[in-house]
Order: structure tokens, then C-alpha cells, then sequence
């Protein structure tokens, strides 16, 4: 049995290897190997892949990896498989911060970082301290707590997106609705360095924490009585997993569905077992998204759909499967 789930893992990881070198060369038109291996001969189209095309392959997988287990990390700490990435507010409060920097006009760049980008992670950060404010409010730190806080700082934050929206002329409403939609649009290394150390650390403390995930799942009593730091261990994964989708949310805008799905599938072949599931996952979110990606920059060509809207339509019809008991039958739920 281990060794059918090893294989699996082993082919996702051939599998994310194939679609990060074949990613890039894609386009309106394939990019010709020559611009690969010699950019500076090549002249725009070594400019389009190194400059544009790998960067963009590069941050979309890594932000579908941190959405993706991100996502299964919410699903064990709440015992819920329709919990996403986004359950405890934090895409309304990225929403916000990036509404908020569209409509006053924050100052362009703080350290060569985009604005949006700075305001975004800034609402996102509040809202986790928010909801982690809130829970600690109550006595204890209850899980049932911290999603009902998540939902109330979700729906408190969306109310004051909408009213921003309101207030805003009819560009600033058009650039903060194209922001929700979610999109992948980085040029040059910058994003992916922005990205890469709430994914890595996010992920380190994840898959240090496999066992205690594993306990979680089978209840906070039962994990208690085996010796998990029950409250200790879910403010550990809380945090990361929140960082991780600010993040995310911060360079890339909210993109649904990928923290939901990916845990999903990947339980159909490696099972729940969190320590076969975690790097099933992240392998399986980085390429979702990627491909996700690739057919939003292609599929309607030079224009491009948001990255979001394809996960949102490949998404939608899942999470019906979900509700009318396929995964029931899959032995997910």
C-alpha cells in the first residue's frame, strides 16, 4: 500500500517537472529552443521566456503549492472538507487592503514592492490578527471559535469592499473587480523572491506538524489524550497557513477552489495519511495551477482570461460532485 502511494507521489513529481519546463514555452505561438539556450541571439521571444513566461510558471506554482495545502491544513484543523484557503477571512481582508490602496491612492511602492501588493498583504495580516484576536477573546481557543470569527471578519470585511467600490469612479471600480478576479501577471524575478519565503516556511512548519495533522483529524479530545499540544499546534498551523495565503493573495489576487480541490483529489490515491497527503498536495497544487494558468494566457489569445475565473469554473462543478455525496462514495468526506 505504501508503495502504490510513494508511486504516486513519484509521479507527480516527474509529472510538476514536465509541466514547469514545458509551461514557459508555450504561448500564442510554441517559443523555439533556440530562445531557451540562447536568449540573447533569440531576441524578443528569449526576452518573452525569460522575462515573462518563466516567472510568471514559477509563481503560479508556487502559489497553487501554498493554496493547496493551505487548504488541507484548514480541512484537518476544522474537520471539514469544504473548508478553503480563504475560510477564516483572509481573501476579504487582501480584498480590502488592495480596494483601499486603488481608491486613495497609497504610495506607489514601499521598497520596490507594488502598492497593491503592500496593501494586500497589509489586510490580510490584520484580518488574521483579527480572527486571532477574537478567539483569544473568548476563553480557550476553540476551533468552532476561530471559523465562526473568520466568517464574521469575512463578511465585515466584504461589506466595507463593497462600500469602497461604491465610492470609487468607474476605473477604480474596474481595476478593484479585475483584482478579485485573480490573475498571475509578474514580470521578472521579483514576485517569485516576494512569494517564495511564506511558501517555504509556511510549508516547513506544515510538514514538520504531519503527525499532529494526522491526530487532528480524528478529533481534538482524542489528539489531546495522545499527547498533542492541541492548542499550541493549531496556532501554529494557523498562522502559517494564513501567512501563506496572504502571501499568495498579495501577488497573485484571491484565486478559489485550488485550496479546496487539490486535498481532495489527492486523498482519492494517497489516502489521508498527512504524511503521504502533505506532499501529494503541494505537487498537485503547483501543477493545477500552472496548467490553469497556461490555459488562461492561451485560450483566447493576445487577451487573456483571469486566472481565477478558470479555477472558479473547474472548481464550481467540483465542489457540486462534493455536495451530492461523489466524494462521499470516494470515502473523502
Amino acid at each position: 500500500m505504501n508503495q502504490k502511494k510513494n508511486t504516486v507521489i513519484l509521479v507527480l513529481f516527474f509529472s510538476a517537472l514536465l509541466v514547469i519546463a514545458v509551461a514557459p514555452l508555450i504561448g500564442m505561438k510554441l517559443t523555439p529552443l533556440g530562445a531557451v539556450f540562447d536568449p540573447a541571439g533569440a531576441g524578443i521571444e528569449g526576452e518573452i521566456f525569460w522575462k515573462l513566461r518563466v516567472p510568471r510558471v514559477a509563481v503560479s506554482f508556487l502559489a497553487g503549492a501554498a493554496l493547496a495545502i493551505s487548504g488541507m491544513v484548514f480541512q484537518a484543523i476544522f474537520r471539514n472538507s469544504l473548508a478553503t484557503p480563504f475560510t477564516l477571512g483572509v481573501s476579504s481582508g487582501a480584498a480590502l487592503g488592495a480596494a483601499a490602496y486603488i481608491r486613495f491612492g497609497l504610495p506607489a511602492a514601499v521598497f520596490g514592492i507594488p502598492g497593491t501588493s503592500v496593501s494586500a498583504f497589509g489586510g490580510a495580516l490584520i484580518s488574521i490578527l483579527l480572527v486571532y484576536g477574537i478567539t483569544r477573546a473568548r476563553k480557550g481557543f476553540s476551533t468552532a471559535t476561530m471559523l465562526l470569527a473568520g466568517v464574521a471578519v469575512s463578511f465585515f470585511f466584504s461589506s466595507l469592499n463593497l462600500f469602497i467600490q461604491y465610492i470609487s469612479d468607474f476605473t477604480q471600480t474596474f481595476r478593484i473587480i479585475r483584482w478579485l478576479m485573480g490573475g498571475i501577471e509578474v514580470a521578472g524575478f521579483d514576485s517569485i523572491w516576494r512569494l517564495l519565503p511564506f511558501v517555504a516556511i509556511g510549508t516547513a512548519f506544515v510538514v514538520y506538524l504531519t503527525n499532529e495533522l494526522n491526530q487532528f483529524t480524528t478529533g481534538e479530545e482524542i489528539a489531546a489524550s495522545r499527547g498533542v499540544n492541541v492548542v499550541r499546534v493549531r496556532r501554529i498551523l494557523f498562522f502559517a497557513a494564513s501567512l501563506m495565503v496572504g502571501g499568495v493573495v498579495a501577488v497573485a489576487g484571491p484565486i478559489g477552489f485550488v485550496g479546496m480541490m487539490s486535498p481532495h483529489i489527492c486523498r482519492i490515491f494517497v489516502g489521508p495519511d498527512h504524511r503521504y497527503l502533505t506532499p501529494a498536495t503541494i505537487l498537485f497544487g503547483g501543477i493545477f495551477l500552472t496548467l490553469s494558468d497556461t490555459l488562461a494566457r492561451t485560450v483566447i489569445a493576445p487577451a487573456e482570461i483571469p486566472v481565477g475565473v478558470i479555477t472558479a469554473l473547474l472548481g464550481g462543478p467540483f465542489f457540486i460532485w462534493l455536495l451530492l455525496g461523489g466524494a462521499t462514495e470516494k470515502g473523502i468526506l
